[in-house]
């Protein structure tokens, strides 16, 4: 979630029932397609359920067809209400399109002259929020969106945005192939990517002296009590890597709901507690996942990390000494904000960022994230956990058993 979550928000703004877990795919949808424009893109019993409206966001997905679980968190409160919300409205949503940085002297959340960076002049723009993307092209397995925007940061920087958007199935065997492993067919299988672009349009070109954007991508999963999301990480000393972790968003993450292993962490995904964590660009690898034994669910999120990047922009709500020190991938669990205050509803999120993009006129970056879920039996979704996080279900399932 974005920093503005360490400002306790009224429990008037969202409540613990919005976040109520569809019993099915084909349940969300519907009640998507009552509200705005759903494109479902499938392949058999894969689905992925899309909202232009939302920019281009992907609401939910299923591997077992419409009858299968809905792995997206939808905020039907909000979106029933049909109510526009100061600061943000959370629709919910496994993979959504944002740009950073949040705070900072180069914020894009905070207008020059805004007196501090506090929830009173935070402000989510409207063009990643609450206003649609063109959808220029939909297949039966791909859909294309596209969006023009100008934004300007607290500084005063002016962006001219083109911003194209692909979100496409990706078949069974291709998804094997990029995580590396074997999936028996009696594993169900979805697997989505979104491929995110942004051009500089404008005439400057886009500097370091007076601030960057990035590409932010973040997804919104249905917490589980005994969810647990596994974050590996490249091993080495903090003198020469700096910290494994940061885990200090919102305060320390307490130890019993964040484990930290030679070269991997688990962290609580249970929505009970409201925590973040991230990983600098020497210490993240381009991959990260999640497992809920109740469901059998592994999911598993890799994103591109460019070799050598080091600059990422900084999202702290507080003029910062370095700007482009940020980190590249991150993982929130919701929870109270306050005592006696309800959370934003029953959800974890994974996310991961582009480097900051200096760009000249007419120059692009992109940034590509891929979901996978996957569903059955232990001993194959062990398999997979190995090979791509490092760890197999028994570890992750025990993590915080002596916590």
């Amino acid at each position: 979630m974005g920093t503005f979550s360490r400002i306790a928000i009224s429990s008037a703004l969202f409540t613990a029932a919005s976040a109520a877990m569809a019993a099915t795919f084909d349940d969300d949808v519907a009640f998507l397609k009552k509200h705005v424009d759903t494109i479902v893109l499938s392949n058999g019993k894969a689905q992925v359920a899309v909202c232009a409206a939302y920019q281009g966001r992907v609401m939910t997905s299923t591997a077992r067809g419409g009858e299968g679980a809905s792995f997206g968190w939808v905020n039907r409160e909000l979106i029933s209400s049909g109510k526009v919300e100061p600061h943000i409205n959370v629709f919910g949503g496994e993979d959504r399109f944002w740009m950073g940085p949040e705070g900072g002297q180069f914020a894009i959340f905070f207008q020059k002259g805004a007196a501090k960076f506090d929830l009173e002049h935070w402000q989510t723009p409207a063009c990643i929020d609450t206003e649609p993307f063109k959808v220029v092209e939909s297949t039966p397995s791909s859909a294309r969106f596209e969006r023009r925007v100008q934004l300007s940061n607290y500084t005063g920087t002016a962006f001219d945005v083109q911003i194209d958007r692909t979100v496409g199935l990706i078949e069974r065997a291709e998804a094997a192939k990029l995580l590396g492993v074997t999936c028996p067919d009696s594993v169900d299988v979805v697997a989505f990517s979104t491929d995110n672009k942004i051009t500089n349009v404008g005439g400057v070109a886009w500097t370091k002296d007076t601030g960057l954007l990035s590409i932010w991508i973040l997804g919104m999963f249905n917490a589980a009590p005994k969810t647990t999301v596994v974050v590996p990480f490249v091993e080495g000393s903090e003198s020469k890597l700096g910290p494994a972790v940061n885990d200090a968003y919102f305060g320390k993450v307490p130890a019993d709901r964040l484990v930290v292993k030679n070269n991997v962490l688990f962290f609580k995904g249970d929505a009970n507690s409201r925590g973040k964590i991230g990983l600098s660009p020497r210490r993240a690898k381009p991959v990260m996942g999640s497992y809920d034994p109740a469901s059998g669910t592994l999911t598993v999120v890799q994103y591109t990390k460019p070799d050598k990047a080091e600059d990422y922009v900084n999202s702290m709500w507080e003029l910062q000494d370095k700007p482009f020190a940020g980190d590249v991938a991150n993982s929130y669990n919701d929870g109270p904000p306050a005592p006696g205050k309800k959370g934003l509803g029953a959800f974890y999120e994974m996310e991961s960022s582009s480097p900051a993009a200096a760009l000249a006129p007419q120059a692009s970056i992109s940034h590509v994230q891929r979901t996978f879920h996957f569903q059955g039996a232990e001993p194959e979704l062990d398999a997979i956990s190995q090979k791509v996080l490092g760890v197999g279900l028994a570890e992750i399932t025990t993590a915080f058993a002596a916590k």
